[in-house]
């Protein structure tokens, strides 16, 4: 559990700061440790580097930061202040550039706090859906699988949005095989599943949804 922790697992690993800015996107119950780690580390190595960005984490696990604004949310069942602070991140994503470079550091939680319905899907359905899903004993992977297909920010959505900036994901995994379309819902990676294999998982376990989900 020790080697897990963002201060033993991190740092190691990051990046140099780029010309621009350095953008950091954490989410995950780890989210707001990340942050904080990175940051203390580039005060170290780069203190003249541009940083900001914003950290979603669980109720209960903010930390303190100097530049990353730290947001707090629901988990497992997502609710309003999740949804208000995906708009949050991917508004900041949006303002990226060539020269800057989004720092995205993941962690488990993610698919839950990082909820942002597509258009015609509320909340409400997104929150009775998650329910179904963690009651049925379906594995994170089908889990997962069927929330990227109702998310503006999971399954490569938010990588898009970063784009046309350079972005480094670093993730520590919850979910058996490290798979990163898995780990919070692969915001950062191509999603692998199709329509027909979230409509599958629904049949597969007999969750019961409205049409205008399906």
């Amino acid at each position: 559990i020790r080697s897990a922790l963002p201060e033993h697992c991190l740092t190691a690993h990051l990046p140099p700061v780029p010309r621009g800015r350095l953008v950091i996107f954490a989410i995950g119950k780890a989210a707001a440790s990340m942050a904080a780690v990175a940051e203390a580390h580039y005060a170290r190595v780069a203190p003249e580097a541009r940083i900001e960005g914003i950290a979603l984490t669980r109720y209960g696990h903010a930390r303190p930061t100097a530049h990353v604004k730290v947001l707090e949310a629901s988990h497992p069942v997502p609710d309003a202040a999740g949804v208000a602070a995906s708009e949050q991140l991917l508004a900041l994503a949006a303002t990226l550039g060539p020269d800057d470079l989004a720092l995205v550091l993941l962690s488990g939680g993610g698919s839950a706090l990082a909820t942002l319905p597509i258009s015609g899907v509320t909340l409400a359905d997104k929150q009775a859906l998650t329910r179904a899903l963690l009651l049925s004993g379906a594995p994170i992977g089908d889990i997962n699988c069927v929330r990227k297909h109702l998310s503006r920010i999971k399954g490569g959505r938010l990588a898009a949005v970063i784009h046309p900036a350079r972005m480094i994901a670093l993730a520590i995994s919850d979910v058996a095989g490290d798979d990163p379309s898995v780990i919070a819902s692969g915001p950062t990676v191509p999603d692998p599943t199709t329509r027909e294999m979230a409509l599958a998982v629904l049949d597969r376990y007999a969750i019961d949804v409205p049409n205008h989900v399906r």
